[in-house]
């Protein structure tokens, strides 16, 4: 069974390279987060958006009626956000569920990438001359074996995920100095 098709997007980062909660940078009139989610919400996946207390409220009032929730522990990893958000489709989805692992700050993917990741019914992501991208889906045990981990573990440590060529010039676009704003502008032109 493939399960169902949900969606955790990460939003809990601190920053602290970039000098400001990337999910809120503005995108033409939106904050990234928004933008990201309204993006996702036409996969038809349940999405929740894992953030930060500090900026949760700033999240929730830019991203509609997505469900945000907060990740108590936010230093503890990224695989510690991504717990918490598969908790909270476990306690809310009965049955299998496959997990889109969306990065606030790796938005470069496009929508044909988004659609073939989606469909995927086995741990995958999207690669582009070799390297690796996001977003990730993770499927089967795979989501159990991310519950039972570290917090602090990385994700490629736990998941490997089958590699599918796609071509997407903005793929391993990563938000982390206000130099990488100029290509968040462009990509966003682009997809």
């Amino acid at each position: 069974m493939a399960g169902v098709l949900c969606c955790v997007l990460l939003a809990a980062g601190k920053s602290s390279r970039l000098g400001a909660p990337k999910a809120l940078i503005e995108v033409g009139n939106r904050t990234l987060v928004g933008w990201l989610a309204s993006r996702l919400e036409a996969t038809g996946a349940r999405i929740v958006i894992v953030t930060r207390e500090e900026i949760f409220s700033e999240v929730r009032a830019s991203v509609g009626k997505v469900p945000v929730i907060v990740n108590e522990d936010p230093e503890s990893g990224r695989t510690g956000t991504i717990q918490v958000g598969i908790r909270y489709f476990r306690e809310t989805i009965e049955g299998d569920i496959r997990v889109l692992v969306v990065p606030v700050d790796r938005p470069g993917f496009s929508d044909s990438t988004l659609k073939t990741i989606s469909s995927s019914i086995v741990s995958s992501s999207p690669s582009n001359f070799g390297r690796g991208g996001h977003p990730l889906i993770v499927c089967g045990r795979d989501v159990s074996r991310i519950l039972s981990s570290d917090p602090d573990l990385p994700l490629n440590a736990i998941v490997k995920s089958v590699k599918v060529d796609v071509e997407d010039p903005h793929l391993h676009l990563n938000i982390d100095t206000s130099e990488d704003l100029n290509g968040l502008s462009k990509a966003i032109d682009e997809l």
